[in-house]
Parts: structure tokens; C-alpha cells; sequence
């Protein structure tokens, strides 16, 4: 049987509480459940359980050498629904001091930014399948610049981002 898509990630980090609050405030994760030490969290408009968990492992724990030193995750990538969206988590972010960059991936706009441990996150809007062109398809292959102001006059700020990629299109009758 194939696997479909990721269900939930688990992450150690030094205090799950404070880690689960930024998520909180900048993603709108709700919180779902949690225990001393664990902290489960849901993605708005998700319908898994829970689609990260956050475990204390401790203040004095060493920062991640993933990528660098050893071998570990680069980072999680969450998706959001419109680009008008995607400037507001850029905005949060900014203001928050978490922003480290933005790329134009073609098919992808993607900010990245670091969690209270210093672990990087993407935060993405897919293009929907029919708005893919050739030069879109073309440009998957090169990382540039995240111009977000042109991309929303471009596409539309509420253009709903992933439709027949990575969500079903509506059916038609």
C-alpha cells in the first residue's frame, strides 16, 4: 500500500510550551492536546489529529547540527490557501524577527523562517494546477527572489494556491 501523504511530525525542542505558543501565533495552530512536557498541535483547516508535536527535551539541550555537523530534517514546509495570506504570515514573521528569506520556486512561493529553537520552517502557496504554464514548469528549476507584491498582482491575492496539486480539484458535472 503507498503512502499519500505526511500525517504528523514530531519535534524535540527545549520547551515544548514556548515552542507550541509561537506556532500558535504566527501559523494560528490550534492546540488539541497536551501534557507536561508534549504539546499536539492541528493546522488550521486540517482534518488530521494533529499534524505536529512538540516534546520538552530541555533549556541546556544543543542547538541542531542537521545539515551542517550530522544528518536530520532540513525543514517542514506548510502551505496556506492565498497569497493575500502568505504576506500576512511574511508580516507576523518580520515583525517577530523569524523571517530569514523568501524564494520564487516557480510553482512554489516560499518564506522561511526559524522557530524559538532556531529550527527552519517554509511557510508556501502552491500555483493551482491550471494556472501552471511552460515558463512556470520551466522556472521549478531555478530558486529566485520572492517578489510577493508582483506575484499577488499577478495570480491574485485570493487566488485559492494548490487546487488540482496538492488538494483535489472540485469536481465538475
Amino acid at each position: 500500500m503507498p503512502v499519500y501523504r505526511l500525517n504528523h511530525a514530531v519535534l524535540y525542542v527545549r520547551d515544548a510550551e514556548r515552542t507550541a505558543t509561537f506556532y500558535e501565533e504566527m501559523l494560528s495552530f490550534v492546540r488539541v492536546f497536551s501534557f507536561p512536557g508534549g504539546v499536539f498541535l492541528q493546522a488550521p483547516g486540517s482534518t488530521n489529529d494533529h499534524d505536529v508535536a512538540f516534546f520538552t527535551i530541555g533549556a541546556d539541550a544543543g542547538p541542531s547540527e542537521a545539515g551542517t555537523q550530522t544528518v536530520g530534517l532540513y525543514h517542514l514546509a506548510w502551505e496556506v490557501d492565498t497569497l493575500d495570506e502568505l504576506a500576512e504570515v511574511r508580516d507576523k514573521l518580520q515583525r517577530k524577527g523569524s523571517f530569514v528569506g523568501a524564494s520564487d520556486h516557480g510553482t512554489t512561493k516560499a518564506l522561511y523562517a526559524h522557530d524559538p529553537d532556531d529550527l527552519e520552517f517554509e511557510v508556501s502557496w502552491l500555483l493551482p494546477a491550471d494556472l501552471i504554464d511552460d515558463e512556470a514548469r520551466a522556472s521549478r528549476s531555478t530558486i529566485r527572489p520572492l517578489d510577493l507584491d508582483r506575484e499577488r498582482q499577478r495570480y491574485g491575492g485570493s487566488t485559492q494556491g494548490g487546487v488540482g496539486v496538492s488538494r483535489p480539484a472540485p469536481l465538475t458535472s
